[in-house]
């Protein structure tokens, strides 16, 4: 027979049931409770009883962090290292610097001149300023490379102290509020590094007509970070925002390589779980090279840069990088033609379609420098295949292991 005497309330129901004074108690000394929390959410008593009621309910709901602990963790994770490797920017460095610092939601920024050695005044203007700016400090990278300069700035910041690291180069344009937009993106998204698109833009004819042809599919193969879209998750872009956390996991830049650092950077930060997040919030203006044996020069080096993360990582190239590769031979071709005339048709194709498509865009823009878009093309198609075999079958050092220089500048400590 089942006993007609009451059941006992459990003794948080009795706790909650004790009256105003208990009630004012609880007020002035807050308390966390799983079942008492749960039914208080609306949750039915059966869910309401341990240990389910633990699943039910949020961290948050349960865990009260000290205001002075949430208040440094909002510091840090609003906070940012702005990196400016430099060499010989002194016509753009103080518009750089003063663009970047204008941005509205940025909360105490630090910004990192790494300069390489310039010699034509870059550093003076990089220390006048700091001397009025404290926001401002002047790094000397005897690295002289940007992957060399990037990591130097990476070690001297604690990654509880300034959760981001921003890398600005001095020879692009930024929209308004471009870091503080970074930070909204990477933790809305939760990306590891967020990257941005660009537009690139001449002045002079030929500038133009390389703008033109980076623009389009033409020059670039239809790479993300240099057309149009939206915002989506990509496995390589145009450097941008890292968190320093993840960046410093992956060792940093490997400062053997003068090229294609970027990329190299980004297919060991794939292989460790990060996620790279392409913004559709903003785009840089990126000035490309005025002549064309600058332009060779700068993609002889970008061919040579992929070859050897190709070497390195063992990775095979995309349709758009090894349609290129063909370029090269398809021109050394040419010396066999006199005997054997078909050698000279592959040459001959890729001449046709890089001009006919630079006629297309030149019509397109209505801008007859970009009528010669194709010939820029072509140049950057075939110093990137040439310097492609040369890296693959010329000298290949083993890469030499990540190299770490030591911070030039103390780092203030952070303030209690």
């Amino acid at each position: 027979m089942l006993s007609s005497k009451p059941t006992p309330e459990p003794e948080w129901e009795r706790d909650e049931a004790s009256g105003p004074e208990a009630r004012n108690r609880r007020a002035s000394e807050p308390r966390s409770f799983a079942p008492l929390a749960a039914r208080r959410a609306g949750l039915g008593e059966a869910e309401a009883r341990w240990p389910q009621a633990w699943d039910a309910i949020s961290s948050e709901a349960l865990i009260r962090m000290p205001a002075a602990a949430r208040d440094l963790e909002n510091r840090a994770e609003n906070r940012a290292v702005i990196v400016i490797p430099a060499l010989n920017e002194a016509a753009a460095i103080a518009g750089v610097i003063e663009r970047i610092l204008a941005d509205a939601g940025l909360v105490e920024p630090l910004v990192l001149v790494a300069d390489g050695g310039s010699t034509d005044g870059t550093r003076e203007i990089v220390a006048e300023i700091s001397a009025r700016d404290p926001r401002v400090r002047l790094l000397h990278n005897p690295g002289r490379l940007q992957s060399a300069g990037v990591n130097l700035a990476a070690g001297m910041i604690e990654a509880d102290d300034r959760a981001w690291m921003v890398r600005v180069d001095a020879h692009a344009d930024y929209p308004p509020n471009y870091v503080s937009t970074l930070i909204a993106e990477a933790r809305r998204t939760g990306a590891s590094s967020v990257v941005v698109s660009m537009d690139t833009k001449g002045e002079g004819a030929f500038q133009r007509a390389v703008a033109a042809a980076q623009n389009s599919i033409l020059g670039t193969g239809g790479s993300a970070h240099r057309l149009e879209g939206e915002g989506r998750w990509v496995d390589h872009g145009h450097h941008a925002l890292f968190r320093l956390e993840a960046f410093e996991t992956v060792g940093g830049y490997d400062e053997t390589f003068s090229h294609n650092e970027d990329a190299e950077l980004d297919l060991r930060l794939g292989k460790e779980g990060g996620r790279i997040w392409l913004t559709d919030k903003v785009r840089i203006g990126y000035h490309p090279r005025s002549t064309p044996g600058a332009l060779w020069k700068q993609y002889f080096s970008y061919g040579k840069g992929r070859a050897r993360t190709v070497l390195k990582h063992f990775t095979p190239l995309k349709v758009r990088q090894a349609l290129p590769l063909a370029v090269a031979p398809a021109v050394a071709f040419l010396l066999a033609a006199p005997f054997f005339w078909a050698m000279a048709l592959p040459a001959l194709m890729w001449m046709a379609a890089s001009l006919g498509y630079g006629l297309l865009l030149g019509v397109k823009k209505r801008d007859p420098a970009a009528l010669l878009s194709g010939v820029a093309a072509m140049i950057m198609h075939l110093a990137w295949s040439a310097g492609f075999w040369r890296q693959l079958f010329g000298d290949r050092p083993d890469p030499a292991p990540l190299e770490r220089h030591e911070p030039l500048l103390v780092r203030r400590p952070a303030a209690p």
